[in-house]
Order: C-alpha cells, then structure tokens, then sequence
C-alpha cells in the first residue's frame, strides 16, 4: 500500500456511504421495513427496562441482566439504524471524519457489551442450575454490578482500539465506503497507508473477547446439560430447560450472526494485507 508521502493526496473530510441498493422502489419498502424493526426493538427494549424497574418480582440477576441487554441493544441499533434510514432518503449520504469514528466506535462498544452480558447471563444461568442452594451468594448484588462493570469496560477498551486502528489510517481521496455504516472492514480497504497494525489489533481484540465469552457460554450449558440430565423428574427437566430458551436464542441468533461476518473477514484481511 502507498503511504502518504507518495505522491499528492488530498485530506478527507468526510466519507460517502453507498448503502444497500441504488434501486429507488426497493429502497423505499426496505426503508418502511427497517423502520417498523426499528421502532418495534426500540419499545419493546424500553418496554422490558421499564417492566424490570417497576416490578418487584423481577429484581432478580437474570433480569437485571436482561434490562441491561436491553439497553445495549437499542444502543446497538440506534448507533447504526437511524444513518442507514437517512441514506435510503437522499441521495448522496455523507459523514463526517469524527461521525464515522463515532459511529464505528459506538457500534463496537454495544457489541461487545452484549457479548459479556451474554456470558454473565449463561454464569447465571450455571449457578442457578447447578449450585441453587449457593445461588444467593454467588449471584448477589455485588457480583452482578463487578459482572456489569467488567462488561462495560470491556466494550470500552476493544472500541478503543478500533477507535485507535481508525484514526491511525491515513485517506488520500478515495472515501466512498461500499457499506451502509462505518464498518472497520470497508474503511480499512480506502486506506493509503500500511494497514498491517491497525488491521490486526482490532481483530485481536474483538477475536480474543468473542473466543472467551464463548467458552465462559459454551461451558456453563455443558455443566447445566449434564446437571439437568441427572434430574430425576421430568417436569424439574423441563422447568431447567424453559429457563434457559430465550438465553440459548439469543446466543445462537447474535454469536451465528457474528461468525458469519468474521468468515468472510479473515479472506478480505488476507487480501488487504497482501496488496
């Protein structure tokens, strides 16, 4: 790759985010469609952070947990949702060098968050299971807050270093990102400088956090998969696995979608990285 003494370059601004698609009409039912998604996880986020705090009966770890997923998740959404509905409006969608950097850093953050917060929940779910007579103490308000501490500074210090990556690339002309958000990826190919650091850091980072969470998940339901099985009743089965469903969605549902993604993205880094 060039650096940015090679020749002129001209300083960018701002990037151009072409979006999903040119196509006027598909633009149009695709905007109708993320924006009832959009609104529907939005209350029903703050439906079940409302519900969390007004209810007695639910001041228990696993939703104070879940309110905080929650919150993270429109979090998530919002940090992403509302530019890509701008874009499918006008018809050059800009944003500015320090917008891009929020957006990306914004978006790595409520990721990462949501990863810990899924593995403190699977936690819960270990303890509940397997070690109920110990559950008040092992779970109590102390540990739940240093759990939710640990997953808030861990999502600051992997969007730090994708902050870091970002603002350590060089643009020289070239700020069209085939996205409809600042992702890391597509920013790192309009570089002009040598992108070997900031390329592996944050792969380092985000691929550390995601490989730990998955054990720490993977090996709590290893520990309830055996517990449950040695049940001997039926319905105290049923009522181990029923408490655990909606965990178990939302893990296979956010960790499928996050291994899709670093798929693809260790084939383009290659490629990136050999040119």
């Amino acid at each position: 790759m060039g650096s940015l003494g090679e020749g002129n370059h001209t300083s960018v601004t701002e990037f151009i985010l072409l979006g999903l698609t040119n196509d006027s009409t598909l633009q149009t039912v695709l905007f109708v469609v993320i924006l009832c998604i959009y609104l529907v996880t939005i209350c029903g986020n703050l439906s079940t952070i409302i519900l969390v705090r007004l209810s007695s009966q639910l001041h228990h770890p696993m939703y104070f947990f879940l309110s905080h997923l929650a919150f993270v998740d429109m979090g998530y959404s919002s940090s992403v949702t509302p530019n890509m509905l701008v874009n499918f409006l006008v018809e050059r969608n800009t944003i500015s060098y320090p917008g891009c950097a929020t957006q990306l850093g914004s978006a790595v953050f409520f990721g990462t968050v949501e990863c810990f917060l899924l593995a403190a929940m699977a936690y819960d779910r270990f303890v509940a299971i397997c070690n109920p007579l110990l559950y008040s103490t092992k779970m109590s308000t102390q540990v739940c807050v240093q759990l939710l501490i640990v997953s808030y500074i861990g999502g600051i210090f992997n969007a730090s270093s994708f902050n870091a990556s970002f603002l350590f690339l060089l643009y020289c002309g070239p700020n069209r990102v085939n996205h409809f958000f600042c992702d890391f990826a597509p920013l790192l190919e309009l570089s002009c400088s040598d992108i070997t650091v900031p390329a592996v850091v944050p792969s380092f980072t985000s691929g550390s956090i995601i490989v730990v969470t998955v054990v720490v998940i993977a090996t709590s339901y290893i520990y309830i998969l055996i517990t449950v099985l040695k049940m001997p009743s039926t319905e105290g089965r049923h009522k181990a696995f029923s408490t655990c469903t909606s965990h178990l969605t939302t893990v296979t549902l956010f960790y499928g979608t996050i291994t899709l993604i670093f798929w693809e993205k260790p084939a383009n880094l290659r490629q990136m990285l050999s040119s």
